[in-house]
């Protein structure tokens, strides 16, 4: 192991780092020494003054110098308390002894040359003994104190690694000092699905195995370099590696952690093979500032976890860039989801008449300066951070009041169509976010409909049955978007629990350049008419489509044909001049 300035006791390399991160306000030694130098000079003025017949002139007024000896006394009393409040142990000690040594000189001033004026002197030494000790033990009980709030502030809970605030801190305190250092994310790969499988408590003590491991490494010196693991959230950890004498030198330390994860984790009677996705950053090679250098290791890490490639270790490159946008787009849902930027438009859908039959609801989204964000990209974004919850819930809550107040006021016969992804329909409590929005909004159940891919009859049916059953029974209609672009659900239709096939708009652009499209497209109609199901075509934004689809009886078009997506304004107007 390398020799460094944190290895200086026994104790584990990574409660030294968080030590001396602890200590780095402590008080310069220079401030020591120089209430040190004034005590000495005061106590020696104290001495000089208290025997001279002296006088000196101040204000036309003569005054014995020895007047001034209480003066410099309280002076040097004054430093050796400072010493105490600001020097810690250090300046406890001295005070200590430098009071206790001169107590014997006092005495015998007192008792061999009778000198009694020494008596306050005395008195106050050993007050000042007294205050002095108060102080230390005060100042230990701070520190206890202290030390028990940054324990909770910086370590883990689950794991008891240090955790993301110390790694900040950390990283702050190496960017300040210049020295340089490799900023590591990893993150487990494909750990949802232990939890998901077999619950949180047998997750989070795979957790606690792997945080085991990678603290005995960090705290032994196991790689030879300085290394802090850190536990950020769920399954992220952060690694900061110093003292490292090459890239060369680098790898191998990661290698060293992502080694430990070679052999199985056992749980009870459960064995787990886990392994991790690395990504690291240079200081200050890669950024010189804490948020892009994280910004860097995390894209390098997302890389290598999407390449699901053998190797589990990325450097970043500035060609890795486009998936740093990716992450400042995640960010930018994330400030858009706080500042209330989530907002919705409406794309009517109408009969084969022209008769509107209601609208689908369509997520949007403002930058901060105003600019709206094409939803092909911030919904894969929103999707990738896991926040695809967050932003249908709004849309759903934004759009669920709007049109409840449309209703009221146009008593109207339609439907509001909103979209749910396969994972918000999966959370547990999603039937009662969808009762919360009729209740709130007024919208009879009959006039709401969701609208689900379908991927889920695909890859989720089985969960997806029993809710969709259970919102099929509050009387909302479902519907089925995307429809044919999957490869096995039409199997399922007969017993699946919905009411609109939505057609997906790639084979409304081939309808009419192909036979064999055509076909498959008036195939799907007629098959569902027979399972008593209603079609919608998706995409239909010219004449020939239309009639086509008017041919082959579809029910219902939605596209820039008969209406593009519109404000709340303009779609209460097509409502109520209806």
């Amino acid at each position: 192991m390398s020799k460094n300035k944190d290895v200086n006791d026994n104790s584990p390399i990574m409660e030294q780092t968080l030590d001396r991160l602890a200590r780095r306000d402590e008080t310069p030694i220079s401030v020591f020494i120089l209430l040190l130098v004034f005590y000495i000079i005061s106590s020696a003025t104290v001495s000089i003054t208290a025997g001279s017949q002296r006088v000196v002139m101040f204000g036309g007024n003569e005054i014995s110098l020895y007047t001034f000896a209480g003066v410099f006394s309280s002076i040097a009393n004054l430093c050796i308390v400072l010493m105490a409040v600001f020097c810690g142990r250090t300046g406890f000690v001295a005070s200590v002894i430098v009071l206790l040594f001169q107590i014997p000189m006092i005495l015998m001033g007192i008792i061999v040359r009778g000198n009694l004026t020494s008596l306050p002197g005395l008195f106050g030494n050993i007050l000042t003994i007294i205050v002095v000790y108060v102080i230390y033990l005060n100042n230990k009980n701070v520190e206890s104190y202290q030390k028990k709030l940054r324990d909770q502030a910086t370590t883990d809970l689950l794991t008891g690694l240090p955790n993301g605030f110390a790694s900040t801190e950390l990283i702050t305190e190496l960017i300040r000092r210049n020295i340089p250092f490799a900023a590591v994310t990893i993150d487990i790969n494909g750990f949802k699905s232990v939890n998901d499988t077999m619950g949180f408590d047998i997750g989070n003590r795979v957790l606690i195995e792997i945080a085991s491991r990678w603290k005995d490494i960090a705290d032994k010196g196991l790689s030879g370099t300085l290394d802090f693991i850190t536990r950020i959230n769920s399954d992220e950890f952060s690694l900061v590696i110093r003292e490292f004498s090459s890239e060369e030198n680098i790898l191998k330390t990661i290698r060293l952690y992502d080694q430990a994860l070679n052999e199985k984790i056992h749980i009870d009677a459960y064995e787990f093979v886990v392994s991790a996705s690395f990504g690291y950053a240079l200081f200050p090679v890669d950024a010189d500032e804490l948020n892009t250098l994280i910004s860097n290791s995390i894209a390098a890490m997302k890389e290598i976890k999407r390449m699901k490639s053998s190797e589990h270790i990325l450097h970043f490159t500035p060609e890795l860039l486009g998936s740093r946008n990716l992450l400042i787009l995640e960010n930018k849902v994330r400030d858009a989801l706080e500042n209330d930027r989530i907002y919705f438009n409406l794309q009517p859908q109408y009969d084969i008449t022209h008769r509107l039959r209601g609208f689908e609801a369509l997520a949007r989204m403002k930058d901060e300066d105003g600019t709206v964000i094409n939803p092909v990209e911030f919904i894969p974004a929103a999707e990738r951070a896991g926040l695809i919850d967050s932003v249908d819930l709004t849309v759903y809550k934004k759009s669920s009041m709007f049109f409840g107040s449309l209703l009221k006021e146009s008593n109207a016969d339609i439907v509001l169509c909103i979209n749910v992804s396969v994972k918000h329909l999966m959370k547990s409590d999603f039937i009662e976010e969808i009762r919360g929005i009729l209740k709130s909004s007024g919208i009879p159940a009959k006039q709401l409909e969701i609208e689900i891919t379908e991927s889920i009859l695909i890859d989720s049916v089985e969960k997806a049955m029993d809710c969709l059953k259970e919102i099929r029974e509050m009387g909302i209609q479902i519907s089925i978007d995307d429809f044919g672009t999957g490869y096995s659900s039409l199997s399922y239709l007969n017993s699946f629990p919905s009411d609109i096939l939505k057609i997906d708009k790639s084979f409304i652009d081939q309808m009419n350049d192909s036979e064999s499209s055509k076909k498959y497209v008036e195939a799907i109609i007629s098959l569902a008419h027979v399972l008593d199901y209603r079609v919608i075509a998706e995409g239909v934004e010219k004449q020939e489509q239309f009639d086509t689809l008017s041919g082959i009886n579809c029910d219902y078009i939605q596209g820039f044909f008969w209406g593009h997506p519109l404000s709340e304004e303009d779609a209460a107007a097509l409502v109520l001049k209806s």
